[in-house]
């Protein structure tokens, strides 16, 4: 019977772990972007990517400190909030894989080698906890070239 208790109470606290994920504040002000790469540039392999950020302040994953996170770099893949998982990108932890670079230690920068071709490139800050700010704070999509 203890079991079956223990099920519903974990059943009945799932709404709230979503409901308060992707919470975390951001200044309106705040802003990321790519310091040294452009929409539509041509570039060689490989590719040191700069992350820039005003408005806000940089921070380990793990630290909370008001008006900080940390950098996430997705590569290939639809905007933020767009594609099969949508909006429901805001309340979660970004994966970790091909398509989506974790810089958890504060890094603010990169160097990776991406094969020839077009590739789409996209910053977006997470807060302690891998998740995006309650109001996002991303870079627009860029595409750049690979020779």
């Amino acid at each position: 019977m203890s079991k079956h208790l223990i099920a519903a109470a974990l059943i009945a606290c799932a709404p709230l772990t979503l409901a308060t994920a992707g919470e975390t504040p951001a200044p309106a002000d705040a802003q990321v972007y790519f310091v040294n790469l452009s929409d539509g540039d041509t570039v060689s392999s490989p590719v040191t990517i700069i992350f820039g950020l005003s408005g806000m302040g940089v921070a380990p994953a793990g630290t909370e400190k008001e008006n900080t996170g940390h950098h996430h770099l997705l590569i290939d893949r639809p905007p933020l909030g767009e594609g099969p998982d949508g909006a429901e990108e805001f309340a979660l932890n970004l994966p970790s894989d091909d398509n989506h670079k974790h810089f958890g230690g504060g890094q603010t920068e990169v160097t990776l080698e991406l094969s020839p071709g077009t590739h789409t490139l996209q910053l977006v800050l997470g807060d302690l906890n891998h998740i995006p700010h309650s109001e996002p704070v991303m870079s627009d999509v860029i595409t750049i070239t690979v020779e």
